[in-house]
């Protein structure tokens, strides 16, 4: 590893040329663009995301919401439906593997990360 103090070549100086370069953030909270020097660690700048217009046609974004709850209820079978066969799917391939190891028993497991210690 390189210490910011050490001879090191023009080609790989990274904290002359690399550190001194400020960089952007997106905050995960408001969405705001800060700019960020990484030598003082300080936000430079501060670039509030711009919020959405206000609703111009109510009845328009009443019509919306009133779909809104067909939709979700849709949405919700769907995944419903899907949870149900989710079992029989994990059934058959557990049949499946079950039935490969029967076949070829003198198979060794496979290794584990923790078997190798």
């Amino acid at each position: 590893m390189f210490r910011a103090d050490s001879e090191i070549p023009g080609d790989l100086d990274y904290d002359g040329c690399m550190a001194k370069a400020a960089f952007d953030v997106e905050c995960p909270c408001c969405q705001a663009i800060l700019k960020i020097d990484p030598e003082t660690r300080a936000v430079l700048v501060c670039t509030v995301a711009e919020r959405p217009k206000p609703i111009e046609d109510l009845a328009a974004e009443v019509e919306k919401l009133k779909g809104a709850g067909a939709r979700r209820e849709e949405v919700f079978r769907k995944q419903f439906e899907a949870e149900k066969s989710h079992g029989r799917v994990l059934e058959k391939k557990f049949d499946e593997l079950f039935k490969r190891a029967k076949e070829n028993p003198d198979l060794t497991p496979p290794k584990r990360d923790i078997d190798l210690d």
